[in-house]
């Protein structure tokens, strides 16, 4: 029987689009289970100094219809604890193009709790067309 390799995506998914899709397409190829960590309401105040238009239930039920999403869970209340990758233990995390305050955040937790899970960086998908921030 072959090992799951469990590969972990982050946003917040505030209405599914072709960027969305493609990372998550791109995120399979690491592995062959592909967990979503979906952000909440309070991680895009956070990350992104907006609220969401669609509540973070909303969010989390689009992301679960995803074609190659195998399971999708609401992230960490609490900015930058990351309990849910203690939880979900995976083999890879990937990142999007635009994840750079994301990734300089995760990288010292990886480091104080000894964790050797590789980061790998998608390719963008017309981040000219598709970015969040466009289609607002």
């Amino acid at each position: 029987m072959e090992k799951r390799k469990r590969v972990v995506v982050f946003g917040i998914f505030d209405g599914i689009h072709e960027g969305h899709r493609d990372l998550f397409r791109q995120a399979k190829e690491h592995g062959n289970e592909l967990v979503v960590i979906v952000g909440r309401d309070s991680a895009s105040l956070w990350w992104k100094g907006v609220k969401p238009r669609h509540s973070e239930q909303e969010r989390l039920s689009l992301v679960q219809k995803e074609q190659h999403v195998d399971n999708a869970f609401l992230g960490d209340e609490k900015q930058s604890t990351y309990r849910v990758l203690g939880e979900l233990q995976p083999d890879v995390i990937c990142l999007g193009y635009d994840q750079e305050s994301l990734a300089d955040d995760l990288k010292p937790w990886l480091q104080m709790y000894n964790k050797g899970i590789p980061i790998i960086w998608l390719q963008s998908f017309h981040p000219d067309v598709y970015h969040s921030s466009l289609l607002s």
